[in-house]
């Protein structure tokens, strides 16, 4: 299929996981893909691998002033969106006892205050019957220990979608969520925990999903393009969880 011909799509923070599968489903149905990243390695390897298809972009998402960057490095291209998938965030865990303000700022500002100040920025970038697709989590719906802060600040980018969706509809922009649950990413191993840790944490959480694994990133990016396509014309508002079931427990 070439549902995004012609089309200009952007994927924050896709320079690796969900977000890497994402541009790469996108550009290979037809799509030009602006991606975000930090690492200048790791846009460089975007460069080399998507050619002409993508123009890669530094940015470091969570100020206001990034989100106005980029916004601005994309009209300085001539580029209208068509498509906008919003996945740059963090996660990083720590029993509550351990949560300080840092962890608290890190967390709300990159993935609150990142995302609603760069869908504002770019709302002169969209054409009519944009779609933009959120990465919330579904953290926002479990009670995962040691997850309480990134649970938060993902349940209130899951709100601030429902609001949007609302309110930017009159523009012909449609907004939804689709809210991963484990997904084998790099994602994982920058919890900020130990190998220890981090392999147990791991075990526990597969043991929670009926479908004994954790999800790819391919899977994940399917259902962002659905959700981009005109096929999901009619799904505003919606939030979307791919979790192998872990929900239904």
């Amino acid at each position: 299929m070439n549902r995004f011909e012609g089309k200009t799509v952007l994927v924050t923070g896709g320079t690796s996981g969900i977000g890497l599968a994402a541009a790469r489903a996108f550009a290979a149905e037809g799509a030009r893909v602006v991606v975000t990243g930090r690492d200048p390695g790791a846009l460089d390897a975007v460069r080399a691998q998507f050619g002409a298809h993508a123009l890669a972009l530094r940015n470091d998402t969570g100020t206001v002033a990034a989100a106005r960057e980029l916004a601005a490095e994309i009209g300085a291209a001539g580029l209208r969106l068509d498509a906008v998938f919003i996945n740059a965030g963090v996660a990083k865990l720590a029993p509550f006892e351990a949560v300080d303000e840092a962890l608290w700022d890190l967390s709300f500002n990159t993935n609150v205050k990142g995302a609603c100040f760069q869908i504002q920025a770019l709302l002169p970038l969209l054409n009519r019957g944009a779609s933009i697709v959120i990465n919330g989590s579904i953290n926002a719906h479990i009670g995962m220990p040691a997850s309480s802060v990134y649970a938060a600040s993902k349940a209130a980018l899951i709100s601030l979608a429902k609001t949007l969706s609302a309110e930017l509809l009159p523009r012909g922009v449609r907004v939804n969520v689709i809210s991963p649950g484990p997904v084998e990413t790099p994602l994982y191993g920058k919890l900020g925990l130990d190998a220890a840790t981090l392999d147990a944490t791991a075990a526990q959480i597969r043991s929670q999903v009926p479908l004994g694994r954790f999800g790819t990133p391919d899977e994940i990016a399917s259902t962002v393009l659905h959700l981009s396509a005109a096929e999901s014309a009619f799904i505003v508002g919606s939030e979307v969880i791919v979790d192998g079931g872990m929900s239904q427990l």
